[in-house]
């Protein structure tokens, strides 16, 4: 089957197949089938030149097309594992967690463990204790929009 598709579309076998791969990774992102795909382009640019060759068989084809997917998957991961640097503003996204250990008052009593604190211009659900309205509460834990809540 394989030798039936490399022989009927020749050498742009390659070239196709690396030119889907390409518009897969644009339309599911995920930075795994561009390294696939450019394993593909090169096997059809090597292609153009040794087709002819008595060498250049389809299993030397497929046996280059793996190993060069694999070397270039391990190079595109270590090239991508660097690229996490510090940042000067680590909780920039994460706007609970950059909420912990912030004193608010309670707006609303917390009863059966539930009540809401104002925090900036936001109204934060809390967890903990049961408090009136009024006290001062310290943020000691965020979990997603939830934060639990302790007295000051």
């Amino acid at each position: 089957m394989v030798q039936e598709l490399v022989s009927g579309l020749g050498l742009w076998s390659w070239w196709i197949l690396g030119l889907v791969l390409l518009a897969a990774e644009l339309a599911a992102p995920g930075v795994f089938l561009i390294w696939i795909g450019l394993a593909a382009v090169v096997i059809g640019a090597l292609s153009l030149l040794f087709w002819e060759a008595a060498f250049w068989s389809w299993q030397l084809q497929l046996l280059l097309f793996a190993v060069l997917s694999i070397a270039f998957a391990l190079a595109g991961r270590r090239f991508y594992a660097g690229r996490n640097q510090a940042s000067d503003e680590p909780m920039l996204n994460r706007r609970g967690e950059s909420l912990v250990g912030r004193t608010a008052t309670l707006q609303e009593p917390i009863t059966e463990g539930r009540g809401r604190i104002r925090l900036d211009d936001t109204w934060w659900p809390v967890m903990g204790p049961d408090l009136p309205a009024g006290t001062r509460v310290k943020v000691v834990v965020a979990t997603g929009r939830d934060l639990t809540v302790e007295a000051a």
